[in-house]
């Protein structure tokens, strides 16, 4: 059986890959073992992109900032060869996960509280628009 921090980071990657999606981005993982998570062809430019995914943690000591920890697994943070973007997933509660991207700084925390996360980093959605799909059938 999956350890909890594995099952854990696999439905945040899953969550990131969905809200891509519905995003207009074209989304792929790879095949063999990366420093990135998931490739992704952005819907404005056609540019391919590498994303790191992360599961945000609410530091209730800090006031209910949130907290990326952007670290591979020897301690190092991951720099801008390794992924272009870092995706962090907050689920909690049993509500609906939220999901935000933000540049690949080389760092290896990145804190906001909820209000600066909504300007500073940059949420997706979870729904996906099927009108364009219905004129299709």
């Amino acid at each position: 059986m999956a350890h909890y921090s594995e099952q854990r980071g696999k439905a945040s990657q899953l969550a990131a890959k969905l809200a891509l999606v519905s995003s207009g981005w074209v989304v792929a993982e790879p095949e063999t073992e990366e420093p990135f998570d998931l490739i992704g062809c952005d819907p404005a430019n056609f540019q391919w992109y590498t994303f790191q995914v992360k599961t945000i943690r609410k530091r209730t000591d800090r006031g209910g900032d949130l907290v990326v920890y952007a670290k591979k697994n020897n301690g190092e943070p991951y720099s801008k060869s390794d992924a272009d973007y870092i995706v962090g997933v907050l689920g909690a509660g049993g509500e609906a996960p939220r999901v935000f991207y933000f540049e690949n700084r080389g760092i290896g925390e990145y804190w906001a509280s909820e209000s600066r996360a909504a300007t500073r980093w940059h949420e997706l959605p979870l729904s996906f628009d099927m009108e364009p799909l219905t004129c299709l059938s």
